[in-house]
């Protein structure tokens, strides 16, 4: 999805961010953005092998996905503001610098701490490379049939990225080590570092000054809140460790607003939710990133844990989502124009709520074929149907030099929206989890049913583990649903783009 304003000069007339070898700034920027969306995935099917290595507890194994999602989803605004500010070029190059420094850091982790810092550079880095890179892209390539099929192989990449990084982190963590799903990254970082300079121009830098306040206090406010919910799973909700953090964020989130409204050059001009449109689309893609991610992180434990599959089996099981995602991705690109965006919204997020439901009833004894094959399908169908009506809706209305901004809200939600999801359904999973085996096994005190999987166990032991988590995971998909159908309901209420409208929005200028 965007996250810079379109550039006004087009390639033909040479604007300072042209290049002369379009060819090559195609394939880095899309190898940029294939490493981003990598990085938010390749890391699931790795996790149960981080966690035996590294010795996580369920509640912090959390947060080696979150540690990412926050710091991109946090910065993004921000990311995108530097480019405009210092150069896009060299904001591409420092993001990409800084993403393979901290991707070999990760790999090298011997502890938590070590491995959840290298976690959020990633982040960071990621908040600099995605902007910096869509903005390359559309002052590279003019308007038109020329763009249009840069933003096609940019948005296939975008797409093939999550897919790919279930099944590269599979095959990584089964054939070398889990250490491999950060390391892939660093020689892939290293020739974009080596083509660039070359494929690139630099831009001219703005006079726009950074809301460093602004992004400080969104940042700070999003991740004490999600700290404080995660600590809900280990904690009495009235305990000081949930409550405190999740006021500090609160109060650092209205900070945050009161910040934007006073200053001259926010991140978020609070004028964009003005629209119903625009603000329902931010909130239904909050929805979205938070179910997305419940589907990915707790199948990913289920299949592993309780299947017994194998890192590398895992990774292909959910090609299923992908092959859904493809095909109504394609059909919702096609169908726009005559339906408008709120039809398709509507339908995809019933589709989507309707293969957690399902999942809802995983037990023990699931199997993938009967239990996991169709949720998965469905899973992909809704999400497909969903991202082009949400990136329209996104910018309807808005002014051309802001359109960039309301796009980057729209990525920014999907990423908090996914930490904060995993917070929530996170805890609700693991309390679920607890309840069920106080019931299973009266005098073992609920314990850590994650943690009781790394070692041998008497059998009896090990299926009350395996009904717990199950019970657990339905519990959060069975409120993941809900939560989407929430969406639906936003949707038909606020989403009031006519077909019309969409007809004539330049779909690859918001993709």
């Amino acid at each position: 999805m965007s996250t810079q304003p379109q550039a006004k000069m087009s390639a033909r007339e040479a604007p300072p961010g042209g290049s002369a070898h379009k060819s090559l700034a195609l394939t880095l920027i899309a190898v940029a953005q294939m490493m981003v969306v990598l990085d938010v995935s390749i890391v699931n099917v790795a996790l149960p092998s981080i966690q035996q290595a590294l010795d996580f507890s369920a509640t912090n194994l959390e947060w080696v996905v979150n540690a990412y999602a926050l710091a991109f989803g946090g910065l993004l605004l921000l990311g995108g503001r530097i480019a405009d500010k210092f150069g896009q070029r060299r904001a591409f190059i420092a993001g990409i610098a800084l993403l393979t420094a901290a991707s070999l850091f990760g790999g090298m982790a011997n502890s938590q701490e070590l491995l959840l810092a290298a976690r959020a550079l990633q982040g960071v880095a990621a908040a600099l490379v995605a902007p910096a890179a869509l903005a390359l892209l559309t002052s590279t390539f003019a308007p038109g049939a020329e763009r249009n099929k840069a933003m096609g192989v940019y948005g296939a990449v975008a797409g093939l990225g999550g897919a790919l990084g279930n099944v590269l982190g599979g095959v990584f963590t089964d054939a070398l080590s889990w250490r491999w799903v950060l390391f892939v990254n660093v020689p892939i970082g290293l020739l974009v570092l080596l083509g660039a300079p070359r494929a690139f121009r630099e831009s001219t830098p703005s006079r726009g000054r950074l809301d460093l306040p602004g992004a400080i206090s969104v940042t700070g406010g999003t991740s004490l809140l999600v700290y404080g919910l995660m600590n809900a799973a280990s904690h009495d909700w009235s305990d000081t460790a949930t409550v405190l953090p999740i006021v500090g964020g609160a109060a650092l989130l209205v900070v945050f607003l009161i910040i934007e409204a006073r200053t001259s050059s926010p991140l978020m001009p609070l004028r964009i939710w003005a629209s119903p449109a625009r603000s329902g689309s931010y909130v239904i893609m909050l929805t979205i990133g938070a179910a997305l991610m419940a589907l990915f992180y707790f199948l990913t434990l289920f299949i592993q844990i309780v299947l017994g599959f194998s890192p590398m089996r895992t990774g292909f099981a959910f090609l299923a989502f992908a092959v859904g995602a493809a095909v109504t991705a394609t059909l919702s690109s096609a169908l726009i124009a005559k339906t408008g965006p709120r039809a398709l919204l509507a339908v995809g997020t019933l589709v989507f709520a309707a293969g957690l439901f399902w999942l809802s009833a995983l037990g023990s004894d699931s199997s993938y074929a009967a239990d996991l094959l169709g949720p998965l399908v469905l899973g992909g169908a809704g999400t497909g149907l969903c991202f082009v009506p949400l990136a329209l809706a996104a910018v309807a209305g808005v002014r051309d030099e802001e359109a960039g901004v309301a796009s980057a809200l729209l990525n920014a939600g999907q990423q908090v929206g996914a930490a904060l999801g995993l917070a929530v359904l996170g805890t609700i999973a693991a309390n679920a989890t607890e309840e069920r085996m106080k019931e299973l096994m009266p005098g073992s005190g609920g314990g850590d049913a994650h943690g009781a999987t790394g070692g041998a166990m008497p059998p009896q032991v090990q299926e009350a583990v395996n009904d717990a988590l199950s019970h657990g995971y339905g519990v959060g998909f069975l409120v993941a649903g809900c939560v989407l159908v929430a969406a639906f309901l936003i949707a038909l209420f606020t989403i009031r783009v006519s077909a019309e409208d969409a007809a004539r929005t330049d779909v690859a200028a918001v993709v």
